[in-house]
């Protein structure tokens, strides 16, 4: 095989933050159903092989859009029927293995991955805070998959699990570009500017602190599950009265996955 075919950037995802929204609901579904099982372990490699198979499809419609150069093609097929042979083996498994409902759970997936390459090939898919929000929101859907898995069955607070893990990562997409957006400001604005910059990372996360109270005192969900959405709250109030003023973009992202590895850990542990 050509030594091309082995490019990292074209095997693997290059948004090293993008692990974290595909990991966060696979662990809080897979600890929220309580057992491990071989299903499980099957949907583990379907929704990494599917999450690894974004890349490579991106690089070839870049390809044939003029932003990529062509000899990265033959890498990108590679990749491509890799991941899609593996993608196809495991769901065969999970079929087999009586859970067929679980895969109508790929649909919107695959439609928000179609919207996706389409940006790609209009060269508009950089800076869509809605775009990644809603990917997000697919991406969220392996949560109550792992946690039916794990349960040997249907249960609707799967769905509720699915809409809070959503509503996390959103409010993170939000709170990244305001300090990403903050970095531009020629000075720190005074007080009252400040939290009219933050207004929309405010309006997020405090929503989710709400609905998980609410949500917790109706006795839908564990009564504390809200310290974590109170983690993330109190970030982005630090992160409205701190500006990032010339902050590199790095250690944002750096920051931001701590609090959201974090929030995943109290998560899992308060659910149980």
């Amino acid at each position: 095989m050509s030594p091309s075919l082995f490019h990292r950037h074209i095997a693997l995802p290059q948004e090293h933050g993008a692990w974290v929204f595909i990991l966060s609901p696979l662990l809080i579904g897979l600890f929220a159903g309580g057992r491990f099982t071989l299903a499980s372990a099957a949907l583990v490699i379907a929704a990494l092989a599917a999450f690894f198979l974004r890349q490579p499809m991106t690089i070839t419609v870049k390809a044939y859009s003029g932003r990529r150069p062509r000899h990265d093609l033959p890498g990108a097929y590679f990749w491509t029927a890799l991941y899609g042979l593996i993608l196809l083996i495991v769901l065969g498994g999970l079929i087999v293995l009586g859970y067929v409902e679980v895969l109508f759970l790929t649909i919107p997936g695959i439609a928000v991955f179609i919207w996706h390459l389409y940006l790609v090939s209009r060269r508009a898919e950089r800076r869509q805070a809605g775009a990644e929000i809603v990917a997000t929101g697919a991406l969220a859907l392996a949560a109550p998959a792992a946690y039916w898995v794990g349960l040997g069955k249907y249960d609707p607070l799967g769905w509720i699990l699915w809409l809070l893990v959503w509503l996390q990562s959103a409010a993170s997409i939000v709170h990244a570009y305001l300090r990403l957006g903050q970095r531009d400001l020629p000075e720190v604005p005074p007080r009252p500017a400040q939290w009219r910059i933050g207004r929309r990372a405010l309006l997020y996360t405090s929503f989710d602190l709400l609905f998980s109270i609410g949500l917790g005192m109706g006795g839908l969900i564990p009564r504390w599950i809200f310290i974590p959405y109170a983690l993330q709250w109190v970030e982005t109030i630090w992160g409205v009265t701190h500006p990032a003023v010339g902050v590199k973009p790095t250690r944002i992202g750096l920051r931001q996955l701590a609090v959201s590895t974090l929030f995943t850990v109290l998560f899992i542990l308060l659910w149980r």
